[in-house]
């Protein structure tokens, strides 16, 4: 199963590691440091024309990537439950 996270871009949900809020996520100095580590690495994918809403944290292949989107983790939620309900039909 896939999950679209907006633009182009739709990630295998099993490569999910967690999707946070950038409004209170970004409070942590340790998400901060986190952020600027994996940006400093190039494995930042900003997916955003707008302001970003949420960041989710993916692993593939023992490589991690986290994506900026300006999704919020509400629609990434409504997404993930639309994702289980048609699977399971």
């Amino acid at each position: 199963m896939y999950l679209h996270l907006g633009q182009d871009v739709v990630v295998p949900t099993h490569s999910i590691l967690g999707i946070y809020d950038m409004d209170t996520a970004t409070w942590s100095k340790h998400t901060r440091a986190l952020i600027a580590s994996m940006e400093k690495a190039g494995r930042v994918q900003a997916i955003f024309d707008d302001l970003p809403k949420s960041c989710i944290l993916c692993e593939e292949g023992g490589v991690r990537t986290l994506y900026i989107s300006q999704l919020s983790t509400a629609t990434l939620l409504r997404r993930s439950e639309q994702v289980l309900t048609d699977s399971s039909v």
